[in-house]
Protein backbone atom coordinates (compact mmCIF):
# COMPACT_ATOMS: atom_id res chain seq x y z
CA UNK A 1 0.00 0.00 0.00
CA UNK A 2 2.90 2.35 0.70
CA UNK A 3 4.22 1.90 -2.82
CA UNK A 4 0.81 2.71 -4.27
CA UNK A 5 0.54 5.87 -2.15
CA UNK A 6 4.00 7.00 -3.22
CA UNK A 7 3.00 6.37 -6.82
CA UNK A 8 -0.13 8.47 -6.43
CA UNK A 9 1.72 11.30 -4.67
CA UNK A 10 4.51 11.33 -7.25
CA UNK A 11 2.11 11.31 -10.19
CA UNK A 12 2.65 14.35 -12.40
CA UNK A 13 -0.09 14.50 -15.06
CA UNK A 14 0.45 16.02 -18.45
CA UNK A 15 -0.92 19.39 -19.46
CA UNK A 16 -4.71 19.60 -18.95
CA UNK A 17 -6.75 19.00 -22.11
CA UNK A 18 -9.50 21.57 -21.57
CA UNK A 19 -10.92 21.23 -25.08
CA UNK A 20 -11.48 17.50 -24.71
CA UNK A 21 -12.75 18.10 -21.16
CA UNK A 22 -15.43 20.53 -22.37
CA UNK A 23 -16.47 18.05 -25.06
CA UNK A 24 -16.80 15.35 -22.39
CA UNK A 25 -18.75 17.63 -20.04
CA UNK A 26 -21.25 18.87 -22.64
CA UNK A 27 -21.47 15.44 -24.22
CA UNK A 28 -22.45 13.75 -20.96
CA UNK A 29 -24.62 16.62 -19.73
CA UNK A 30 -27.32 16.47 -22.44
CA UNK A 31 -28.29 12.77 -22.17
CA UNK A 32 -27.86 12.79 -18.39
CA UNK A 33 -30.21 15.74 -17.94
CA UNK A 34 -32.72 14.25 -20.39
CA UNK A 35 -32.69 11.03 -18.40
CA UNK A 36 -33.04 12.95 -15.15
CA UNK A 37 -36.08 14.91 -16.32
CA UNK A 38 -37.78 12.13 -18.28
CA UNK A 39 -36.91 9.19 -16.03
CA UNK A 40 -36.33 6.95 -19.07
CA UNK A 41 -33.49 4.44 -18.45
CA UNK A 42 -32.41 4.55 -22.10
CA UNK A 43 -30.65 7.88 -21.61
CA UNK A 44 -28.30 6.10 -19.21
CA UNK A 45 -26.77 4.20 -22.14
CA UNK A 46 -26.49 7.39 -24.18
CA UNK A 47 -24.55 8.97 -21.28
CA UNK A 48 -22.22 5.97 -21.05
CA UNK A 49 -21.65 6.06 -24.82
CA UNK A 50 -20.88 9.77 -24.66
CA UNK A 51 -18.24 9.24 -21.97
CA UNK A 52 -16.79 6.29 -23.85
CA UNK A 53 -16.30 8.44 -26.95
CA UNK A 54 -14.98 11.42 -24.96
CA UNK A 55 -11.95 9.43 -23.77
CA UNK A 56 -10.29 10.10 -27.14
CA UNK A 57 -8.73 13.50 -27.79
CA UNK A 58 -10.14 14.87 -31.08
CA UNK A 59 -7.16 17.20 -31.56
CA UNK A 60 -4.71 14.30 -31.86
CA UNK A 61 -3.88 12.76 -35.20
CA UNK A 62 -5.62 9.45 -34.46
CA UNK A 63 -8.22 10.99 -32.14
CA UNK A 64 -11.22 10.85 -34.49
CA UNK A 65 -10.45 7.33 -35.66
CA UNK A 66 -10.08 6.17 -32.07
CA UNK A 67 -13.35 7.88 -31.15
CA UNK A 68 -15.26 6.01 -33.83
CA UNK A 69 -13.64 2.74 -32.80
CA UNK A 70 -14.60 3.34 -29.17
CA UNK A 71 -18.21 4.04 -30.16
CA UNK A 72 -18.67 1.04 -32.46
CA UNK A 73 -16.87 -1.53 -30.31
CA UNK A 74 -18.33 -0.14 -27.08
CA UNK A 75 -21.90 -0.38 -28.40
CA UNK A 76 -21.27 -3.95 -29.53
CA UNK A 77 -19.71 -4.90 -26.17
CA UNK A 78 -22.59 -3.40 -24.18
CA UNK A 79 -25.22 -5.20 -26.26
CA UNK A 80 -23.36 -8.51 -26.00
CA UNK A 81 -23.02 -8.17 -22.24
CA UNK A 82 -26.73 -7.38 -21.85
CA UNK A 83 -27.68 -10.35 -24.06
CA UNK A 84 -25.42 -12.80 -22.21
CA UNK A 85 -26.91 -12.00 -18.79
CA UNK A 86 -29.41 -14.86 -19.16
CA UNK A 87 -27.08 -17.36 -20.86
CA UNK A 88 -24.42 -18.82 -18.54
CA UNK A 89 -22.33 -20.46 -21.26
CA UNK A 90 -22.45 -17.34 -23.43
CA UNK A 91 -21.42 -15.22 -20.47
CA UNK A 92 -18.53 -17.59 -19.72
CA UNK A 93 -17.30 -17.50 -23.31
CA UNK A 94 -17.68 -13.73 -23.74
CA UNK A 95 -15.82 -12.84 -20.56
CA UNK A 96 -13.05 -15.32 -21.43
CA UNK A 97 -12.76 -13.80 -24.92
CA UNK A 98 -12.67 -10.21 -23.63
CA UNK A 99 -10.11 -11.15 -21.00
CA UNK A 100 -7.90 -12.70 -23.68
CA UNK A 101 -8.45 -9.64 -25.90
CA UNK A 102 -7.44 -7.30 -23.08
CA UNK A 103 -4.31 -9.31 -22.32
CA UNK A 104 -3.42 -9.37 -26.03
CA UNK A 105 -3.89 -5.61 -26.40
CA UNK A 106 -1.74 -4.94 -23.33
CA UNK A 107 1.22 -6.47 -25.16
CA UNK A 108 1.10 -3.64 -27.69
CA UNK A 109 1.47 -0.74 -25.30
CA UNK A 110 -0.48 1.41 -22.88
CA UNK A 111 -2.83 2.99 -25.42
CA UNK A 112 -3.91 -0.38 -26.77
CA UNK A 113 -4.47 -1.58 -23.21
CA UNK A 114 -6.65 1.46 -22.52
CA UNK A 115 -8.81 0.53 -25.51
CA UNK A 116 -9.18 -3.02 -24.18
CA UNK A 117 -10.15 -2.00 -20.64
CA UNK A 118 -12.78 0.38 -22.03
CA UNK A 119 -14.41 -2.45 -23.98
CA UNK A 120 -14.27 -4.74 -20.93
CA UNK A 121 -16.00 -2.08 -18.79
CA UNK A 122 -18.78 -1.76 -21.39
CA UNK A 123 -19.25 -5.54 -21.33
CA UNK A 124 -19.48 -5.53 -17.51
CA UNK A 125 -21.98 -2.66 -17.46
CA UNK A 126 -24.16 -4.35 -20.07
CA UNK A 127 -24.30 -7.60 -18.12
CA UNK A 128 -24.71 -5.97 -14.71
CA UNK A 129 -27.56 -3.64 -15.73
CA UNK A 130 -29.81 -6.51 -16.82
CA UNK A 131 -32.94 -6.66 -14.72
CA UNK A 132 -32.41 -3.24 -13.14
CA UNK A 133 -35.15 -1.64 -15.29
CA UNK A 134 -37.83 -2.72 -17.76
CA UNK A 135 -35.65 -1.66 -20.68
CA UNK A 136 -34.50 -5.06 -21.98
CA UNK A 137 -33.65 -4.74 -25.68
CA UNK A 138 -29.94 -5.23 -26.54
CA UNK A 139 -30.32 -3.71 -30.03
CA UNK A 140 -31.93 -0.56 -28.65
CA UNK A 141 -29.22 -0.29 -26.02
CA UNK A 142 -26.52 -0.45 -28.71
CA UNK A 143 -28.30 2.23 -30.77
CA UNK A 144 -28.66 4.58 -27.78
CA UNK A 145 -25.01 4.00 -26.86
CA UNK A 146 -23.98 4.90 -30.42
CA UNK A 147 -26.22 8.00 -30.45
CA UNK A 148 -24.55 9.32 -27.30
CA UNK A 149 -21.13 8.72 -28.83
CA UNK A 150 -22.10 10.38 -32.13
CA UNK A 151 -23.29 13.44 -30.20
CA UNK A 152 -19.79 13.73 -28.73
CA UNK A 153 -18.31 13.18 -32.19
CA UNK A 154 -20.30 16.15 -33.49
CA UNK A 155 -18.89 18.29 -30.67
CA UNK A 156 -15.40 16.99 -31.49
CA UNK A 157 -15.72 18.08 -35.13
CA UNK A 158 -16.73 21.54 -33.91
CA UNK A 159 -13.66 21.65 -31.65
CA UNK A 160 -11.39 20.76 -34.58
CA UNK A 161 -13.02 23.52 -36.65
CA UNK A 162 -12.39 26.06 -33.89
CA UNK A 163 -8.70 25.15 -33.96
CA UNK A 164 -8.53 25.40 -37.75
CA UNK A 165 -7.77 21.70 -38.24
CA UNK A 166 -8.96 19.35 -40.94
CA UNK A 167 -12.27 17.65 -40.19
CA UNK A 168 -10.64 14.26 -40.84
CA UNK A 169 -6.87 14.18 -40.30
CA UNK A 170 -4.38 12.36 -42.47
CA UNK A 171 -4.06 8.72 -41.49
CA UNK A 172 -0.63 7.08 -41.04
CA UNK A 173 0.43 4.10 -43.08
CA UNK A 174 -0.78 0.75 -41.85
CA UNK A 175 2.68 -0.82 -42.05
CA UNK A 176 4.12 1.92 -39.84
CA UNK A 177 1.47 1.28 -37.19
CA UNK A 178 2.10 -2.49 -37.33
CA UNK A 179 5.84 -1.92 -37.00
CA UNK A 180 5.37 0.17 -33.85
CA UNK A 181 3.00 -2.41 -32.36
CA UNK A 182 5.45 -5.22 -33.08
CA UNK A 183 8.20 -3.26 -31.33
CA UNK A 184 6.00 -2.92 -28.23
CA UNK A 185 5.15 -6.62 -28.25
CA UNK A 186 8.82 -7.66 -28.22
CA UNK A 187 9.35 -5.94 -24.86
CA UNK A 188 7.33 -8.59 -23.02
CA UNK A 189 8.56 -12.22 -22.88
CA UNK A 190 6.03 -14.57 -24.41
CA UNK A 191 6.07 -16.90 -21.38
CA UNK A 192 5.23 -14.07 -19.01
CA UNK A 193 2.41 -12.90 -21.30
CA UNK A 194 0.91 -16.39 -21.53
CA UNK A 195 0.78 -16.64 -17.75
CA UNK A 196 -0.83 -13.21 -17.55
CA UNK A 197 -3.40 -14.11 -20.23
CA UNK A 198 -4.27 -17.38 -18.50
CA UNK A 199 -4.82 -15.53 -15.22
CA UNK A 200 -7.13 -13.04 -16.92
CA UNK A 201 -9.13 -15.75 -18.69
CA UNK A 202 -9.65 -17.87 -15.57
CA UNK A 203 -10.62 -15.00 -13.27
CA UNK A 204 -12.84 -13.04 -15.69
CA UNK A 205 -14.70 -16.05 -17.07
CA UNK A 206 -15.41 -17.27 -13.53
CA UNK A 207 -16.67 -13.79 -12.60
CA UNK A 208 -19.03 -13.60 -15.59
CA UNK A 209 -20.37 -17.08 -14.91
CA UNK A 210 -20.88 -16.34 -11.20
CA UNK A 211 -22.92 -13.20 -11.88
CA UNK A 212 -25.14 -15.03 -14.37
CA UNK A 213 -25.72 -18.16 -12.29
CA UNK A 214 -26.30 -16.32 -9.00
CA UNK A 215 -28.37 -13.56 -10.61
CA UNK A 216 -26.54 -10.90 -8.60
CA UNK A 217 -28.08 -7.42 -8.81
CA UNK A 218 -25.58 -4.73 -9.87
CA UNK A 219 -23.22 -7.51 -10.91
CA UNK A 220 -20.80 -5.13 -12.58
CA UNK A 221 -19.43 -4.29 -9.14
CA UNK A 222 -18.06 -7.86 -9.11
CA UNK A 223 -16.80 -8.10 -12.67
CA UNK A 224 -15.29 -4.60 -12.67
CA UNK A 225 -13.46 -5.41 -9.43
CA UNK A 226 -11.88 -8.43 -11.17
CA UNK A 227 -10.84 -6.48 -14.27
CA UNK A 228 -9.38 -3.59 -12.27
CA UNK A 229 -7.55 -5.75 -9.73
CA UNK A 230 -5.76 -7.83 -12.36
CA UNK A 231 -2.98 -5.86 -14.01
CA UNK A 232 0.08 -6.81 -15.99
CA UNK A 233 2.64 -6.69 -13.16
CA UNK A 234 0.50 -8.28 -10.43
CA UNK A 235 1.70 -11.84 -11.08
CA UNK A 236 5.31 -10.91 -10.33
CA UNK A 237 4.76 -10.05 -6.67
CA UNK A 238 2.31 -11.13 -3.98
CA UNK A 239 2.70 -7.76 -2.26
CA UNK A 240 1.69 -5.98 -5.48
CA UNK A 241 -1.42 -8.14 -5.78
CA UNK A 242 -2.46 -7.49 -2.18
CA UNK A 243 -1.87 -3.74 -2.61
CA UNK A 244 -4.08 -3.68 -5.72
CA UNK A 245 -6.81 -5.59 -3.87
CA UNK A 246 -6.83 -3.17 -0.93
CA UNK A 247 -6.83 -0.18 -3.30
CA UNK A 248 -9.89 -1.49 -5.18
CA UNK A 249 -11.72 -2.24 -1.92
CA UNK A 250 -10.95 1.20 -0.53
CA UNK A 251 -12.19 2.88 -3.72
CA UNK A 252 -15.38 0.78 -3.67
CA UNK A 253 -16.08 1.62 -0.02
CA UNK A 254 -15.60 5.35 -0.63
CA UNK A 255 -17.82 5.24 -3.70
CA UNK A 256 -20.57 3.33 -1.89
CA UNK A 257 -20.41 5.71 1.06
CA UNK A 258 -20.67 8.75 -1.21
CA UNK A 259 -23.65 7.33 -3.11
CA UNK A 260 -25.41 6.26 0.08
CA UNK A 261 -24.89 9.70 1.60
CA UNK A 262 -26.24 11.58 -1.42
CA UNK A 263 -28.92 9.14 -2.64
CA UNK A 264 -30.51 11.84 -4.81
CA UNK A 265 -30.20 11.66 -8.63
CA UNK A 266 -30.36 15.44 -9.13
CA UNK A 267 -27.64 16.10 -6.55
CA UNK A 268 -25.47 13.31 -7.94
CA UNK A 269 -25.79 14.74 -11.45
CA UNK A 270 -24.74 18.19 -10.23
CA UNK A 271 -21.63 16.72 -8.64
CA UNK A 272 -20.88 14.21 -11.38
CA UNK A 273 -20.71 16.55 -14.38
CA UNK A 274 -17.87 18.75 -13.01
CA UNK A 275 -16.13 15.59 -11.83
CA UNK A 276 -16.29 14.06 -15.32
CA UNK A 277 -14.97 17.29 -16.85
CA UNK A 278 -12.03 17.49 -14.45
CA UNK A 279 -11.30 13.80 -14.82
CA UNK A 280 -11.10 14.14 -18.59
CA UNK A 281 -8.97 17.28 -18.34
CA UNK A 282 -6.41 15.51 -16.12
CA UNK A 283 -6.66 12.07 -17.69
CA UNK A 284 -3.84 9.86 -16.43
CA UNK A 285 -1.20 8.45 -18.77
CA UNK A 286 -0.24 5.65 -16.36
CA UNK A 287 -2.24 2.52 -17.12
CA UNK A 288 -3.16 1.59 -13.54
CA UNK A 289 -4.29 5.11 -12.64
CA UNK A 290 -6.22 5.38 -15.92
CA UNK A 291 -8.08 2.14 -15.12
CA UNK A 292 -9.02 3.40 -11.66
CA UNK A 293 -10.05 6.82 -12.93
CA UNK A 294 -12.13 5.51 -15.84
CA UNK A 295 -13.83 2.78 -13.82
CA UNK A 296 -14.95 5.23 -11.13
CA UNK A 297 -16.44 7.58 -13.73
CA UNK A 298 -18.24 4.75 -15.52
CA UNK A 299 -19.71 3.43 -12.27
CA UNK A 300 -20.87 6.89 -11.20
CA UNK A 301 -22.52 7.48 -14.58
CA UNK A 302 -24.26 4.10 -14.40
CA UNK A 303 -25.43 4.72 -10.82
CA UNK A 304 -26.52 8.35 -11.18
CA UNK A 305 -30.18 7.56 -11.82
CA UNK A 306 -30.26 4.64 -9.36
CA UNK A 307 -32.85 4.69 -6.59
CA UNK A 308 -31.52 1.77 -4.53
CA UNK A 309 -28.56 3.41 -2.79
CA UNK A 310 -30.31 2.44 0.45
CA UNK A 311 -28.91 -1.08 -0.16
CA UNK A 312 -25.15 -0.51 0.02
CA UNK A 313 -24.49 -4.05 1.26
CA UNK A 314 -25.30 -5.50 -2.18
CA UNK A 315 -22.62 -3.43 -3.88
CA UNK A 316 -20.09 -4.04 -1.12
CA UNK A 317 -20.65 -7.81 -1.24
CA UNK A 318 -20.16 -7.85 -5.01
CA UNK A 319 -16.95 -5.85 -4.71
CA UNK A 320 -15.64 -8.19 -2.00
CA UNK A 321 -16.42 -11.25 -4.12
CA UNK A 322 -14.70 -9.74 -7.16
CA UNK A 323 -11.53 -8.78 -5.29
CA UNK A 324 -11.42 -12.15 -3.51
CA UNK A 325 -11.82 -14.06 -6.79
CA UNK A 326 -9.10 -12.04 -8.52
CA UNK A 327 -6.72 -12.42 -5.58
CA UNK A 328 -7.35 -16.18 -5.31
CA UNK A 329 -6.65 -16.80 -9.00
CA UNK A 330 -3.56 -14.59 -8.81
CA UNK A 331 -2.20 -16.51 -5.82
CA UNK A 332 -2.78 -19.86 -7.54
CA UNK A 333 -1.04 -18.74 -10.73
CA UNK A 334 1.81 -17.22 -8.72
CA UNK A 335 2.32 -20.53 -6.91
CA UNK A 336 2.29 -22.47 -10.20
CA UNK A 337 4.82 -20.09 -11.71
CA UNK A 338 7.16 -20.49 -8.74
CA UNK A 339 6.79 -24.28 -8.90
CA UNK A 340 7.62 -24.38 -12.61
CA UNK A 341 10.64 -22.14 -12.04
CA UNK A 342 11.97 -24.51 -9.38
CA UNK A 343 11.41 -27.49 -11.65
CA UNK A 344 13.22 -25.85 -14.55
CA UNK A 345 16.35 -24.99 -12.51
CA UNK A 346 19.34 -27.29 -13.25
CA UNK A 347 20.34 -29.66 -10.48
CA UNK A 348 23.54 -28.86 -8.61
CA UNK A 349 26.34 -31.45 -8.92
CA UNK A 350 27.08 -33.52 -5.83
CA UNK A 351 30.07 -32.19 -3.81
CA UNK A 352 33.30 -34.18 -3.90
CA UNK A 353 34.31 -36.12 -0.77
CA UNK A 354 36.69 -34.52 1.74
CA UNK A 355 40.28 -35.88 1.47
CA UNK A 356 40.72 -35.50 5.23
CA UNK A 357 38.16 -38.20 5.94
CA UNK A 358 39.48 -41.75 6.39
CA UNK A 359 39.04 -43.90 3.31
CA UNK A 360 38.45 -40.93 1.06
CA UNK A 361 40.21 -40.76 -2.28
CA UNK A 362 41.61 -37.40 -3.24
CA UNK A 363 40.59 -36.23 -6.67
CA UNK A 364 43.36 -36.07 -9.26
CA UNK A 365 43.31 -33.35 -11.83
CA UNK A 366 43.87 -34.38 -15.48
CA UNK A 367 46.87 -32.07 -15.88
CA UNK A 368 48.65 -33.60 -12.87
CA UNK A 369 47.80 -37.11 -14.02
CA UNK A 370 49.33 -36.46 -17.46
CA UNK A 371 52.46 -34.94 -15.87
CA UNK A 372 52.96 -37.97 -13.58
CA UNK A 373 52.53 -40.31 -16.53
CA UNK A 374 55.22 -38.48 -18.52
CA UNK A 375 57.61 -38.65 -15.56
CA UNK A 376 57.05 -42.41 -15.27
CA UNK A 377 57.83 -42.96 -18.96
CA UNK A 378 61.07 -40.96 -18.70
CA UNK A 379 62.27 -42.92 -15.67
CA UNK A 380 61.49 -46.18 -17.48
CA UNK A 381 63.58 -45.10 -20.48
Amino acid sequence: MGKLLRQLLNWHPSRPEWGAALVAGFGCALPLLLGLFSGHPGFLWATVGAFQAAKANPLHRLGMLRMLLLIALGALSTALGFWSATHPLASLGLFAFYALLLAWLQRYGTEAGKLGIGLAICLCLGQGQFGVSNFSNPEAIAVLFALGGLWVTLLAFGLRGMHGLRMWPYMPRLMSVLRVLRRHARRTPIRQWRLHALTYVLACSAAGLLVTLAGLPRGYWLTLAVFTTLQFDVQRSLIRAIQASFAILLAAVLLIYAGHSLAEPALMAMILLPLVTLSRAFQANHYGLFVMQTTLCFVLLAETLAHDWNLPQVRLLNALLGVGLALAVTLVMYGLRRWFERRSLPRRPEPASDPAEPGAVSPVRPERAQASADTTHRSAD
